[in-house]
């Protein structure tokens, strides 16, 4: 089962009143595994970036000058996504900006049903308590230390450890801690599946120990327990 934990950053909260994407972060994941496969853009809004949203991400118009816009990287984004299921916290927001962007370049939206919300997940599990990633973050004892301002992709790999403790516990192998470097459409980062041991280690007891071994199962003498587990 393919799932992409995904992320947006924006200049507002109405795409309806120009509000536009300035970054899109998201992280594969393949049967609640992560396969190392990140995507990672920024995005020229095409209009400046108001000081509230700027004090939330940091993302601003000089930054943002020589990002590509949306319809450059529309095609990457929905190829990447795919028909996976989007794993997003608060996924009525995002939905509804990319959504918004695709709609303007005249490509086919995406199904609310595509998406998971892990807000919805974690207010259902913890009624009362606070359902923020920060929050689930203190909750699950996952390290969020190096998220001093929004960012899409961090945002989007602290989700997914989040993620996997809200359906049962993280999963072995996962680490997202060496976080992918910003920069580039479509990143990936290094997988840290540990491959097979080609040949056994050997043996580190010493025939010395062994034999002391056997002469204290000896001494034992026949009734012992460990003779009858033998």
């Amino acid at each position: 089962m393919r799932e992409i934990v995904l992320d947006t950053e924006t200049t507002g909260f109405e795409p309806s009143e120009g509000d536009r994407i300035v970054e899109i972060g998201a992280v594969e994941l393949f049967n609640h595994m992560p396969t190392g496969k990140v995507y990672h853009q920024y995005i020229n809004p095409q209009r400046s970036m108001p000081q509230s949203a700027f004090e939330v991400h940091g993302l601003g118009d000089e930054f943002l000058a020589d990002k590509p816009v949306f319809a450059a990287i529309v095609d990457e984004f929905v190829e990447f996504v795919g028909d996976a299921k989007l794993v997003i916290h608060n996924a009525a927001f995002d939905m509804k900006f990319l959504n918004a962007e695709l709609g303007w370049v005249n490509r086919p939206l995406l199904p609310m049903d595509q998406a998971l919300d892990t807000l919805a997940i974690a207010r259902k599990k913890f009624p009362g308590s606070p359902a923020s990633l920060d929050a689930l973050c203190r909750r699950f004892g996952v390290d969020n230390s190096a998220r001093e301002k929004h960012g899409a992709l961090l945002d989007s790999e602290i989700l997914a450890e989040v993620y996997l403790e809200l359906i049962g516990g993280q999963q072995p192998g996962l680490e997202l801690g060496a976080r992918a470097s910003s920069g580039g459409a479509g990143a990936n980062a290094q997988s840290q599946r540990v491959a097979a041991r080609p040949n056994p280690l050997p043996p580190r007891i010493t025939d010395t120990e062994k034999a002391a071994h056997a002469a204290f199962v000896e001494k034992l003498g026949n009734g012992a327990l460990w003779m009858k587990a033998r």
